[in-house]
């Protein structure tokens, strides 16, 4: 999968928070990484973008029926400045599991870890410095198909 990159103009970076304050939840970076999965294609378009709000159908099917998925999994610095994750292709395996289990399509592990590497070679300053501090990664896949009637969907967001 090849992966764009569409960076944030520099005047519009976000100011990086204090990092012996930083709290669960309350930051979010400059970019993002989606693709979207459809039938006949697979999973395409896989592209870093400026953090934005997704543009859903009212009907979107993880409105109405709760097809929605995600794993947690942490960036965190060593000593010696190094960034680091804990087990990324583990969550990763982990989310394809939930995935089967949610009548969702997989997703290609090393490929979504490639992505989540540029992501994070990106967002290289959100990873704190502060003993204890870590950078917060929240892998999601939703059913963005606009549609009602009880049955998986067949398209979705990651």
């Amino acid at each position: 999968m090849e992966i764009r990159l569409e960076r944030t103009a520099v005047d519009k970076l976000k100011a990086k928070p204090d990092e012996n304050g930083l709290g669960f939840g309350r930051y979010f970076t400059d970019h993002m990484f989606v693709m979207a999965f459809e039938p006949g294609k697979g999973w395409q378009d896989g592209v870093v973008v400026p953090y934005q709000s997704f543009q859903l159908d009212p009907a979107a099917m993880v409105f109405h029926y709760g097809q929605a998925i995600f794993e947690g999994l942490k960036a965190y610095r060593s000593k010696d400045d190094t960034i680091y994750l804990f087990r990324p292709a583990a969550n990763l395996e982990r989310m394809n599991i939930s995935a089967a289990r949610m009548c969702m399509p997989e997703i290609d592990v090393p490929a979504v870890l490639e992505a989540l590497k540029t992501l994070l070679r990106v967002e290289k300053d959100w990873v704190p410095k502060a003993h204890g501090a870590t950078l917060y990664i929240r892998p999601t896949m939703i059913a963005s198909e606009a549609g009602l009637g009880v049955r998986p969907a067949k398209k979705f967001l990651f």
